[in-house]
């Protein structure tokens, strides 16, 4: 549980989103140099329109908090799962913002600058506006500590984009999904944030676009053996989704979503957007695919209990488990996937 807490060094918050847990978003950093050897020319009329969307930066008033966030929100009856959801959101986003702000510092190419100079600002209004939410929670985290101490990983440029654009366009549709659940059901808002969702969830889409657009321009990293790592990439984000989401369920029931459909139906947008650039689909819709998901649901939720007892014994159980979860992930990955005639010519496309 979380416990409230006042000024503190370290609260048990920023603990918690500094854990490199296998299901905790992680910091990145990447090659610089062989990132200033992208070519952008094929798409360059794209890439500009894209480029001036974000200087005119149509989000630029929106992250202010109104009135509806006064009033006292330690009550709420999914607390927990609440901040775990809001962490879990303001670490990936924080992330980014650290990642884009180095890329932008570091690479030679204007416009690889330029595009990641507006990135990292709109991941740094998002964590902003998240961490004011868990203030008021009395457990916001410490986004400057957290820079210091959180550990972080080294991806070639590709993995970072496969990852990022990921991360990017299935946050999009997380956010976009859960807003129309509650638009249909404004009763079951717990929360005033979730009514910022939609044009929030407007950046993340147009910086998926971004990557789409690098991809597109050099079809070396869409093409050949990188086919194998965009289906790995693919199916890591879709299992750490789903495990992260059904071990807290109460978090979407509390909504009136099912944990399954809600996860699918992000799946399914997430899959439809992202033909736009990787070859592949996953069956995630076939019962066996759904079937081992919940078998590392139950295989993490075990392990979450071998943590828990403690001592040697335990620690044996849980490598076995994650050992299973790493079985589990095989399988899943040697299943037959769907082609995907990725397009000649590189579009923008528009949220839905």
């Amino acid at each position: 549980m979380y416990p409230t807490t006042t000024k503190a060094p370290v609260n048990e918050t920023t603990k918690y989103a500094q854990k490199d847990a296998a299901l905790a978003p992680r910091f990145y950093t990447t090659d610089f140099d062989k990132m200033d050897e992208i070519d952008l020319e094929p798409v360059r009329e794209e890439w500009d329109r894209l480029l001036q969307e974000f200087r005119d930066d149509p989000n630029k008033k929106h992250f202010k908090r109104t009135e509806e966030f006064e009033g006292d929100w330690s009550h709420l009856e999914i607390r927990d799962e609440f901040i775990e959801f809001l962490v879990s959101s303001i670490t990936a986003e924080f992330s980014g913002c650290i990642l884009y702000a180095e890329i932008k510092k570091r690479v030679k190419n204007p416009d690889l600058a330029e595009l990641f100079g507006h990135m990292s600002r709109d991941e740094g209004r998002h964590a902003g506006f998240i961490n004011g939410t868990l203030k008021d929670l009395g457990v916001g985290v410490d986004l400057s500590f957290l820079t210091k101490t959180k550990k972080y990983t080294f991806f070639q440029p590709k993995f970072i984009f496969y990852a990022t654009y990921l991360s990017e366009k299935i946050g999009y549709a997380r956010y976009i999904t859960i807003y129309r659940a509650l638009a249909e059901r404004p009763e079951l808002q717990f929360h005033p944030i979730f009514s910022w969702f939609l044009d929030w969830c407007n950046d993340e889409f147009r910086h998926g676009e971004a990557f789409a657009a690098i991809m597109h321009s050099n079809p070396k990293y869409i093409t050949g053996r990188n086919k194998l790592w965009i289906r790995f990439f693919l199916l890591a984000v879709f299992c750490t989704m789903w495990v992260r989401d059904h071990m807290r369920s109460t978090f979407y029931e509390a909504m009136g979503m099912d944990t399954t459909e809600y996860d699918l139906d992000v799946f399914r947008k997430t899959s439809e957007i992202s033909k736009q650039v990787f070859p592949v689909v996953l069956d995630f819709e076939n019962p066996k695919f759904i079937r081992r998901m919940n078998r590392m649901v139950e295989n993490t939720r075990k392990i979450e209990e071998t943590r828990e007892k403690g001592g040697p014994i335990q620690a044996i159980r849980r490598g076995f488990l994650m050992l299973a979860n790493g079985y589990q992930f095989g399988r899943l990955y040697t299943m037959k996937a769907h082609k995907n005639e990725v397009p000649k010519d590189f579009r923008l496309t528009p949220a839905y």
